[in-house]
């Protein structure tokens, strides 16, 4: 088991920044790949960012240029850090840590850009 807390949600304006971080605890050792999902309102779940455990990383196109994920090991972390933020970058963003059986996830936390 995984366990997964996220972090760092808000309110910003259009432009702005942000941090989202997740921590990962329990199985730790069977992740392969950690990174966040996002569901705008009334939209499905969509891909924003991953990382490997080779740190190779994959984006979303409307996210490229603007969002960096990035991991601290040895605090069993991932980070997303989002620049020039966009109304239509508002949604709920959950983390996940995948393993070779499963996908875990977080409870998820709002992300509103708005002015």
């Amino acid at each position: 088991q995984v366990q997964l807390m996220e972090s760092g949600g808000g309110l910003v304006q259009p432009g702005g920044s942000l941090r989202l971080s997740c921590a990962a605890s329990g199985s730790i050792f069977s992740i392969k790949r950690m990174g966040w999902y996002r569901q705008p309102p009334g939209n499905q779940r969509e891909l924003v960012a991953l990382i490997s455990s080779d740190d190779s990383t994959t984006y979303e196109d409307s996210v490229k240029g603007r969002f960096t994920i990035s991991r601290d090991n040895a605090k069993n972390t991932v980070y997303l850090q989002m620049n020039s933020l966009k109304p239509e970058d508002t949604a709920v963003y959950y983390c996940t840590a995948i393993v070779p059986t499963n996908a875990y996830w977080g409870r998820g936390t709002q992300v509103t850009v708005s002015s």
